[in-house]
């Protein structure tokens, strides 16, 4: 199916479900799909190619499946299992579900080849491309081959390429975590930063660790349990500012340290700790400014310009919205990742809200959508803040924002 097929499709399953008078949470659940899934169906991102799937798609919207694919047939075996469909992160959660090579520990092999390397880096590197694009589909896709290779190229390849391949295990665990905390999968996010920790520790990369650390660190905070995040954190915070204080430290140490303190803001601004996050987030800004750049060190994206984002969202957090518009609005985020842009201006969204200026909240969170469609419509503070919006607005609202409440599942 061609992209532009796809968007074909995609129009006619949106038309046909607004036929019905469904949301399009209320078609996934009765097809038993997330509204996410459907979202991308219906923008033309996800393709749908199985004849089950198809079925199941025209059931739940009242036509005969020839609606949606004329050429199909009356009765038809679906297709091989190879081309089953993802569904958000679901074959990401699979893939996290028991040991990660069994079959290897049973029956040990060497078939490793070591021209495989460079696809194994570029296979890992486009990982956190997708990640920081909120690409979660197509993130989820690539991982169901990848994940098993490098778990079993670390078991079965020559001694002198374990330490390199435990870090790309390594760093496509992390943007794993940091797609499933951006999923609300915390649950899934902490499996994924746990494994994580232990393969940057057998790479011999310790900055690794802290990195992981960081990672589930964010899982914790979506779970609620910000004691455990506050402890993890801060163990790591002590261990590496004593390491930086001793020695001559490196701008990935610097990196690292200020994204820790950067993690620990963001705990106390959900604890409602005003002064403590403030701290934290004066201590960052020293960090960055020792750094003197903008960097993306373990993904990490630290450095002067990140600090303030998070401050914004600190003080969001904290209710401050004036102080939040006053750091954000001038700021200049343009060489960060689509989601740290699209983060900024969704938390201003959220800022100008608290400041009832709903025409400004709904252009902001507009803007975040085209940027990250799949942040806005899939994060809490999102979706919480268009509800607001359309609880506030009433019949009032504009055709606009019920369409991104449609859209974010944001109408109930």
């Amino acid at each position: 199916m061609s992209s532009e097929e796809r968007r074909v499709f995609g129009a006619k399953v949106a038309d046909l479900r607004k036929q019905r008078g469904l949301t399009q949470s209320e078609l996934a659940a009765e097809i038993g799909r997330t509204s996410s899934w459907l979202s991308q169906v219906e923008r033309g991102i996800q393709p749908v190619n199985r004849l089950d799937v198809l079925r199941l798609l025209a059931d739940g919207l009242g036509v005969p499946l020839q609606v949606l694919q004329p050429d199909a047939p009356a009765a038809a075996e679906p297709e091989p299992a190879a081309h089953t469909e993802t569904n958000d992160l679901d074959q990401a959660r699979l893939i996290l579900s028991g040991h990660p090579a069994v079959d290897v520990l049973l029956t040990p092999r060497e078939d490793f080849r070591p021209t495989a390397m460079e696809d194994l880096r570029a296979a890992a590197e486009r990982i956190w491309e997708l990640t920081h694009t909120d690409q979660f589909a197509e993130l989820s896709a690539a991982l169901g081959p990848l994940l098993p290779r490098l778990e079993r190229a670390t078991r079965v390849a020559p001694e002198e390429f374990r330490n390199e391949l435990h870090w790309l295990n390594a760093r496509t665990y992390q943007a794993l975590a940091a797609a499933f905390v951006r999923q609300n999968e915390a649950d899934a996010a902490w499996v994924a930063a746990d494994r994580a920790i232990r393969e940057a520790e057998l790479s011999g990369e310790p900055l690794g660790v802290f990195a992981g650390i960081y990672r589930l660190s964010h899982a914790f905070v979506r779970l609620k349990h910000l004691d455990q995040a506050e402890h993890s954190t801060t163990l790591a915070v002590n261990a590496l500012q004593r390491y930086v204080e001793e020695h001559e430290p490196t701008p990935q140490h610097l990196s690292v340290l200020g994204s820790l303190h950067l993690m620990l803001a963001l705990i106390h601004a959900r604890a409602g700790e005003r002064t403590t996050a403030r701290t934290q987030i004066n201590k960052a800004r020293e960090v960055a400014a020792q750094l003197g750049e903008d960097r993306n060190d373990f993904n990490l994206e630290f450095g002067p310009t990140n600090v303030e984002i998070q401050a914004v969202s600190t003080a969001v957090d904290l209710g401050d919205a004036g102080e939040a518009l006053d750091i954000g609005e001038n700021l200049d985020a343009s060489n960060l990742s689509v989601e740290r842009r699209a983060r900024l201006l969704m938390d201003l969204g959220r800022a100008h809200a608290q400041r009832r200026h709903f025409g400004d909240a709904l252009s902001y969170l507009l803007a975040a959508e085209e940027l990250a469609p799949e942040m806005i419509r899939t994060h809490i503070a999102a979706r919480d803040v268009i509800r607001e919006l359309i609880l506030v607005a009433g019949r009032a609202a504009s055709d606009d924002l019920r369409a991104l409440a449609e859209r974010a599942d944001a109408l109930g």
